[in-house]
C-alpha cells in the first residue's frame, strides 16, 4: 500500500510572516509535521507542496520531497483540497499512484508519529466496513446553550432547543459535538478525486488531545513552551 503525506506549505503568511519556517523551540516550524511523517509506520512518501523557494530550500534540507505549487494555487482564498489533487496529478505523472493520502497541516506541530499511526490504524480497521477517510478531532467545550449570531442580519439563533434545555451533565449524551483539529487527514485517493476534497463520505473520527494549531504569534509562543517541556521530560 503506497500511502503519501502531504504538507501544504505557502509562503505568503500574512498572521505571522514566514511563520512555516520560523524557529519553533529550535527547528523550523514544518520540522516537526516532517520529522512525524518520517517516524510514521505506515507513511510510504512526503512531500511538501510550496510555491516558495526559500521554503523549498529549508524543506529539501529536513529530507523531505517537494513539488513546486503553482502561484494561481498559493493565494489567501486558495483552499486545500486543489493543492492536495495537484501533487497527486503530478506524482502520477511520475507514473506514482498512492493509494491513501495524508494531509498532514505544517501549523499542528504537536502532532506527532504515534498519533498519526494510531489514526492510520482506526483507518485500516474500519476500511473494511466501508470507512473511506479518518480526521483528527478533538470534542467540543460547553454545547448546551450556543447560539450564533447570522454576519447578514445579525439576528441570534439557537443552536438547540432551548425549551428543553438540558442539565449540563447530560450535554455529552445531547450534544457530542466534536471539531476538527486541522492536524491530520488520511483518505483514500480515488475518494478525494471523487468528492475533490480531504474528508470523504464515511469519515471516521480519531479523537486527540493535542490541539494546536498555530494562528496567532501567541500560539506560537504557548506552543513553543509545550514543546520545549517535552523535549526537557525526553
Amino acid at each position: 500500500m503506497e500511502v503519501l503525506a502531504i504538507i501544504p506549505v505557502r509562503g505568503g503568511s500574512k498572521g505571522i510572516p514566514g511563520k512555516n519556517i520560523k524557529p519553533l523551540a529550535g527547528k523550523p516550524l514544518v520540522a516537526y509535521t516532517i520529522e512525524a511523517a518520517h517516524s510514521s509506520k505506515y507513511v510510504t512518501r512526503t512531500v511538501v507542496s510550496t510555491e516558495s523557494p526559500k521554503i523549498k530550500e529549508v524543506v529539501l534540507s529536513l529530507g523531505a520531497e517537494v513539488i513546486d505549487r503553482p502561484e494561481e494555487l498559493a493565494q489567501d482564498e486558495t483552499k486545500t483540497a486543489p493543492v492536495l489533487l495537484q501533487v497527486v496529478d503530478e506524482l502520477e505523472k511520475q507514473n506514482y499512484h498512492p493509494d491513501i493520502v495524508i494531509l498532514l497541516q505544517a501549523t499542528c506541530p504537536l502532532r506527532d508519529a504515534r498519533e498519526l499511526d494510531e489514526a492510520f490504524e482506526l483507518f485500516l480497521q474500519n476500511e473494511p466496513n466501508g470507512c473511506d477517510s479518518v480526521f483528527a478531532g478533538k470534542r467540543f467545550g460547553i454545547t448546551h446553550a450556543m447560539w450564533r449570531q447570522d454576519p447578514d442580519t445579525g439576528e441570534y439563533q439557537c443552536l438547540y432547543d432551548y425549551r428543553h434545555r438540558p442539565r449540563r451533565q447530560d450535554t455529552d449524551r445531547h450534544y457530542p459535538l466534536l471539531h476538527e483539529t486541522g492536524a491530520t487527514y488520511i483518505i483514500k485517493t480515488d475518494v478525494m478525486k471523487e468528492v475533490k476534497d480531504f474528508i470523504g463520505k464515511k469519515p471516521l473520527v480519531y479523537l486527540t488531545g493535542s490541539v494546536g494549531d498555530i494562528d496567532t504569534i501567541e500560539d506560537f509562543d504557548r506552543i513553543g513552551k509545550i514543546l520545549e517541556q517535552r523535549r526537557a521530560e525526553n
